[in-house]
């Protein structure tokens, strides 16, 4: 039953981002554990057109947010406003009060308001003037940036990349989906017209029986190893967290299901070490703009050099 609704949920959205399958399918691994995703490359390469899928197909509400440099926290969440005729005030809730949300271009605003999403990627909840409040679940943030434009951004802080699952490339397509992806538009937009396979209450199902998924002791201590191997690695000023050890774990068990098993395995591991954990190290000496790169190579060194469990 599992398996289908998920087959059906990444069909309905590789229908409307063409040529984006490895995208699609690590993002679906991302939301059914629970996770963020954050999108880097190009603009024009359809990050929203895929956020903008996965809410249209999932049947849950869906919001965009332009991230700007005069964007304030108070624009994410939502305030408390006077309400002359009653003498009261209300809560008028913010942005993040949805399914699925896109933060558009993140490092366009201040560290002070990316800061104000983190309650709400950790822990699902958000709080205001004391008050703290639940948001609906399934709850899920597609976040994007353009890693090639420097000049009036503000760098994402090591403890906000934390908060994402994966780090992605959507890429340039293929010569032949591309002339596809002309003739499907032109009769408007493909997103437009995508019908739900699911709702949320599905994918929170989904959500519970990833923590199902059996993860044999071996396979546990492959993680750790790679996780030790990146605390002692010459290269790197920086290694993964518990944080982000257990997001490996967890996103491992997500796509174990998504690929019809309740059981992972080590090519799980070695698929997803580069998406969950690259963008989690910092390299000594690398340039902004070649740091990935550089994580990259020192990731894969890694995972060369541990032993694969059998």
């Amino acid at each position: 039953m599992s398996e289908n609704v998920i087959q059906k949920i990444r069909a309905n959205v590789e229908s409307a981002v063409l040529g984006k399958e490895h995208t699609v399918r690590l993002s679906v691994v991302a939301l059914l554990a629970g996770g963020h995703v954050l999108l880097e490359d190009a603009p024009g390469l359809g990050k929203t057109s895929l956020a903008r899928a996965i809410a249209r197909t999932l049947g849950c509400k869906f919001t965009r947010l332009q991230f700007t440099p005069d964007l304030l926290p108070s624009d994410i969440l939502g305030a408390n406003i006077y309400r002359p005729n009653t003498g009261e005030f209300e809560f008028r809730a913010g942005p993040v009060f949805t399914n699925i949300l896109l933060a558009d271009e993140i490092n366009r605003t201040t560290p002070r308001t990316q800061s104000a999403l983190l309650e709400a990627m950790s822990e699902q909840q958000v709080s205001v003037e004391g008050k703290t409040m639940q948001l609906d679940k399934p709850f899920l943030v597609i976040a994007t940036q353009n890693p090639f434009e420097f000049e009036g951004t503000y760098p994402l802080p090591e403890n906000q990349l934390d908060r994402f699952m994966v780090c992605l490339e959507v890429g340039y397509p293929e010569r032949e989906t591309e002339r596809e992806v002309f003739r499907r538009h032109r009769s408007g937009e493909p997103t437009d017209v995508l019908d739900a396979v699911t709702n949320g209450q599905e994918i929170v199902a989904l959500q519970k029986q990833v923590q199902d998924v059996r993860v044999d002791e071996a396979i546990a201590d492959y993680i750790l190893d790679i996780i030790a191997a990146t605390r002692k690695h010459p290269d790197l000023s920086l290694g993964v967290s518990t944080r982000g050890a257990l997001t490996l774990y967890r996103a491992a068990q997500a796509m174990a299901l998504v690929d019809g098993r309740d059981y992972v395995i080590p090519d799980d591991i070695k698929e997803l070490c580069l998406p969950v954990l690259a963008h989690r190290i910092v390299c000594r000496g690398a340039a902004r703009d070649g740091h990935r790169q550089r994580a990259r190579q020192v990731l894969n060194a890694i995972l060369d050099g541990i032993t694969v469990p059998t």
